[in-house]
């Protein structure tokens, strides 16, 4: 019988998805040292104010909180360095591209733990205007009343 993969969220970043356009979303792996991976196990991760950038032909994830471990005395990391993000060089390639031709950014989504590894879910994004950010308000308020006057027709009130 197949294992079936289950993936975890660890944290997420709800704030992105309410500030960009996301594009497409790109699964990489973190480069994390033992108490950094003990810490996200924990669920001790923030995402906001994230994003990553291109150095040099890498990816790094920069601003990512990941809080200290508590019983990692000497072996914990400074939580807001830089972590670097595996990505097959071609993909990367492509995504430092668009990010400074077409005004793309890469800001982190979610931390998913998927078989034993924790993963990043980056996602290619563009930024939203504040009229685009009134226009999804509107729609999502307009959706709720619109759902909550379906339930009250279904039950046979007026």
């Amino acid at each position: 019988m197949p294992q079936e993969s289950k993936n975890k969220s660890i944290a997420q970043n709800r704030k992105a998805r309410h500030d960009y356009f996301i594009e497409e979303t790109y699964e990489c792996g973190l480069a994390l040292h033992g108490t950094e991976v003990k810490s996200l196990r924990a669920g001790r991760a923030n995402l906001r104010d994230s994003y990553a950038s291109v150095i040099a032909n890498e990816l790094f994830v920069r601003g990512m909180h990941i809080s200290a471990y508590e019983q990692g005395n000497i072996y914990n990391r400074d939580p807001m360095r830089d972590k670097k993000l595996l990505m097959h060089r071609s993909e990367i390639r492509r995504l430092a591209g668009l990010v400074q031709r077409q005004g793309y950014s890469l800001i982190p989504l979610e931390i998913i733990l998927k078989n034993g590894r924790m993963k990043l879910i980056l996602g290619l994004c563009k930024g939203k205007r504040l009229y685009d950010k009134r226009e999804d308000v509107a729609k999502r308020d307009a959706d709720r009343e619109m759902e909550r006057e379906m339930r009250n027709r279904a039950r046979g009130g007026v």
